[in-house]
């Protein structure tokens, strides 16, 4: 894998809108694909943390969540690497990670969203894409 990746949830139609956004309006050398076309392996990524969260992967970084769209805007136009920048500091991702496990337990719920959204199993915890603690 030579080309970053950003992963996210084919399967969840809030997801796939957030992610025409990002291919319409935040251009980046990075492919955005779901994680149901990839080869996660070869990524050295599980199942469990792109059910958790968006994933970026390039060769020996792996992010998720909220730091994984700090890096994707980050390697984007340069308009988008300042918020990208701030996104990606400690704190500020401590912060967000909040903010983005709301959002992912309820983007069945937001617009776009759909039944096939919503997280089915127990949120026990954020497996491979851990959150900072």
């Amino acid at each position: 894998m030579r080309t970053p990746v950003f992963l996210y949830d084919g399967d969840c139609a809030f997801c796939t809108r957030c992610a025409d956004f990002l291919e319409r309006c935040v251009r980046t050398e990075a492919a955005v694909a779901p994680w149901q076309s990839v080869d996660l392996e070869a990524l050295g990524i599980g199942r469990r943390a792109v059910e958790d969260a968006v994933q970026w992967a390039e060769p020996g970084l792996v992010k998720a969540g909220p730091d994984a769209i700090a890096m994707l805007l980050c390697r984007a136009q340069w308009y988008w690497r300042p918020l990208g920048l701030i996104a990606a500091r400690k704190f500020v991702s401590r912060l967000l990670w909040p903010v983005y496990r709301l959002v992912s337990r309820n983007r069945h719920r937001l617009p776009g969203g759909t039944a096939a959204c919503a997280i089915s199993r127990a949120e026990d915890g954020l497996g491979d894409g851990e959150a900072p603690p």
